[in-house]
């Protein structure tokens, strides 16, 4: 997190698959009740390349009706092309804005990603894929080489140290350079309007909240040059990569003690 001489963080922001949660999969309860909790103490934003319904599925199920209400967290899903809140009393999450791509876009975008994935030979067979290959999201359009649904390991196993993702990213963002091309998940790359990406996403939630983006931390596992949590650093936010979920868990952990003022192991 932020060493001396950092701004105080005024608040924060996650990625969620990988992050908060494996792949595809709920957030693990430890994480989803100290999640909540960090929402009581500072506007907390989740920025993903999924889409709402998955946001519906990983954490809010998951999550536990925070303390102070739902006004304290702030939903990004596609990359923050879209912007989700919910007021005191409110019955459900309200759409607050929308980056949407023109239908021909997407429809050129698909066409290209599965022509491309295929001649770079990443395009697999049908009995290794479950469910949505390539998805149309409306703000977004994500590939996913084992589909959507794939088991954890067959991801994790298929291209482990990101060369796949990468290729396949740069090849897109030539053939497609009106759009921002990012690796994303452990199997896909997400595709957005480009200049709307993450660093578009958390810097509208900075606004919201009346943050300056040096008091923002951002918390992701692909920081790197071509992941899709990369663009936040433009910003001048404060980073803190992490491996995986069970990393950010000692991430809110230490949040939770230092905003709050208390001792490690007293929170």
């Amino acid at each position: 997190m932020s060493g001396s001489g950092s701004p105080a963080v005024r608040a924060v922001a996650f990625d969620l698959d990988d992050t908060l949660a494996p792949s595809k999969s709920p957030v693990p309860e430890v994480t989803a009740t100290a999640l909540s909790e960090l929402t009581a103490v500072v506007p907390v934003c989740v920025i993903s390349g999924g889409s709402f319904e998955q946001f519906r599925e990983q954490l809010l199920a998951r999550l536990p009706t925070p303390a102070t209400g739902w006004g304290g967290l702030h939903l990004m899903p596609t990359c923050g092309t879209r912007y989700y809140r919910r007021a005191a009393g409110a019955a459900d999450w309200v759409l607050v804005e929308s980056r949407e791509l023109d239908p021909a876009r997407r429809r050129r975008a698909v066409h290209v990603v599965e022509e491309t994935a295929r001649e770079l030979g990443l395009w697999e067979p049908e009995d290794r894929v479950t469910g949505a290959r390539i998805e149309d999201r409306g703000s977004q359009v994500t590939f996913s080489a084992l589909g959507q649904q794939a088991a954890i390991a067959d991801k994790q196993a298929w291209d482990p140290d990101g060369a796949r993702r990468g290729l396949l990213a740069r090849h897109l963002a030539q053939r497609l350079p009106d759009l921002e091309v990012r690796v994303g998940g452990s199997t896909s790359v997400d595709l957005t309007e480009r200049g709307v990406d993450k660093a578009y996403g958390v810097g509208r939630f900075a606004r919201e909240v009346g943050a300056d983006p040096r008091e923002v931390l951002f918390v992701g596992d692909r920081l790197d040059p071509l992941g899709n949590d990369y663009p936040v650093l433009r910003l001048g936010v404060q980073a803190r990569p992490v491996a995986d979920h069970h990393e950010t868990v000692q991430v809110l952990r230490e949040l939770l003690q230092r905003l709050r003022g208390t001792a490690p192991g007293r929170a």
